[in-house]
C-alpha cells in the first residue's frame, strides 16, 4: 500500500503538538510489579473534583509522555487526572499484556470514586474497549459487569480490520495481535466494532468526540463505531484536526473539557478523603 500523503496543516498540527515539551505530573505511583505497570497523578485540593482516567495514544506502541501537557491542563481546568503506562506493542506489551493492564487499570484505580475514561486515538480504542467488556463471553479474562461509569472516545481507532486494512501505522494493528497468523482469532476479544455488532450498545454512556478534517484516523472509523452504536453520542468538531484535541490551550482542548465537564456533572458528588502517602508514591 503507497504511504498516505496528508497536508501541510496536519503535518504541522502533528509536530507542533507532538514536539511539546512534557510535563513532570507531582506524583508517581504503580499499579502493578512491571516497569511500565504505573501511572501519573494530577491530584486535585478538591475532593469533589471529577476525575478523569486517560489512556495515551500511539498506536499501541508508544509511552505516555506526549499526553502529559494534556494531563496537566485538564487538571489545571480542575480535573482530577491519572494518565497510567501500560504493556505496550514491540516490547512487553501487544495481546494480551496491553489488555490486562488496562483492565487492571479501569478495575483498580478509580478506587470508588465516579470517573470519566477517556483515551486519544488508540487509547480511544481501549477506552471504548472498556466500555464492551461487558458483551465479553463469561469465560473472558477481561468480562466484567463492572464498567466505567462514562467514555469519552477523542478521535478513536475503532475499528481493529479497518486499521489493518489501511495499513495505519505501518501494521500496528497486526503487531497489537501478534500477526497475521493470530489476527481472526484474537479480533472478537477486542475489537469495539466486533463487539458491538450484535448488541448494538454497550449500555455505558459514551461520547465519541473528533475533528472534521482528522487525516490521521480515517473518518470512517468513527462513522461506522457510530452507525452501529444505537445511543452513542457524538461530536463533531468542524476545523479541528487528530492533535489539537490533545494540545493544551487549543479550541480542540477547550471542548474536551466541556465534554468531560458534563459527562462528569451526571455524577454524584462524593466527597473523598485524599489518599495517604505510603511507600508506593514515587515523586519525581
Amino acid at each position: 500500500m503507497a504511504s498516505r500523503v496528508i497536508s501541510a496543516f496536519a503535518a504541522e498540527e502533528e509536530q507542533r503538538v507532538l514536539s511539546l515539551k512534557p510535563v513532570l505530573a507531582p506524583v508517581h505511583r504503580r499499579y502493578g510489579d512491571h516497569p511500565h505497570q504505573v501511572y501519573d497523578a494530577w491530584p486535585s485540593d478538591d475532593p469533589d473534583a471529577p476525575r478523569v482516567i486517560l489512556l495515551h495514544g500511539g498506536y499501541w506502541r508508544y509511552d505516555r509522555m506526549h499526553l502529559t501537557p494534556f494531563a496537566a491542563y485538564l487538571a489545571q481546568q480542575g480535573f482530577d487526572v491519572l494518565l497510567p503506562g501500560f504493556r505496550r506493542s514491540g516490547g512487553a506489551g501487544g495481546y494480551p499484556e496491553t489488555f490486562d493492564d488496562v483492565a487492571r487499570i479501569v478495575d483498580t484505580l478509580p478506587e470508588g470514586r465516579p470517573y470519566v475514561l477517556a483515551g486519544h486515538c488508540s487509547g480511544g480504542h481501549l477506552a471504548l474497549w472498556c466500555a464492551a467488556r461487558g458483551l465479553l463471553p463469561a469465560g473472558s479474562r477481561w468480562h466484567t459487569r463492572n464498567l466505567p461509569p462514562s467514555v469519552l472516545a477523542l478521535a478513536p481507532l475503532t475499528d481493529l480490520v479497518a486499521t489493518r486494512r489501511d495499513d495505519l501505522s505501518n501494521g500496528a494493528a497486526l503487531q497489537l495481535l501478534g500477526g497475521p497468523e493470530h489476527f481472526e482469532e484474537r479480533l472478537s476479544e477486542v475489537d469495539p466494532l466486533t463487539l458491538l455488532r450484535d448488541a448494538g450498545t454497550t449500555g455505558v454512556p459514551t461520547v465519541l468526540l473528533h475533528g472534521a478534517v482528522d487525516e490521521e484516523v480515517p473518518l470512517t472509523q468513527f462513522s461506522d463505531y457510530a452507525a452501529v452504536h444505537r445511543d452513542l453520542r457524538t461530536v463533531v468538531l468542524p476545523g479541528t484536526g487528530h492533535y489539537t484535541l490533545i494540545e493544551p490551550g487549543a479550541p480542540g482542548a477547550r471542548a474536551v473539557a466541556d465534554t468531560l465537564r458534563d459527562m462528569a456533572a451526571a455524577f454524584p458528588a462524593q466527597h473523598s478523603a485524599p489518599a495517604p502517602a505510603d511507600e508506593e508514591f514515587l515523586h519525581r
